[in-house]
């Protein structure tokens, strides 16, 4: 996934709950599930669908946990991909509507 401008949202076809630090994902059209960890916990939370992944990571990733950037940024990537694979993020190269479907 290039690093320019990827903008991402969560899909309006999940259903999220936070529990002890952690988001618990599901996407009800498949009722696919996810545990996600504290970091990407903070990245779903971030995917607003206005903010570059990179500021993302850059402001709220590495702000919080001690990690490399770019191994940050690849992380990120890798965890994006994934989940907009099973439909739980969008991923655009602009931003997207206040309401992702």
């Amino acid at each position: 996934m290039p690093e320019n401008c990827i903008y991402i949202a969560r899909s309006s076809a999940i259903a999220a709950r936070a529990l002890a630090g952690e988001m618990m994902v599901m996407n009800s059209a498949d009722s696919t599930f996810f545990t996600l960890n504290e970091v990407a916990t903070v990245i779903f939370q971030a995917a607003d669908g206005h903010t570059p992944l990179r500021d993302i990571v850059r402001d709220r990733v590495c702000e919080q946990f001690d990690v490399d950037p770019e191994q940050a940024r690849a992380d990120a990537e890798q965890f994006v991909t994934e989940l907009s694979s099973y439909g739980i993020l969008i991923v655009s190269n602009q931003p997207l509507a206040s309401e992702a479907t």
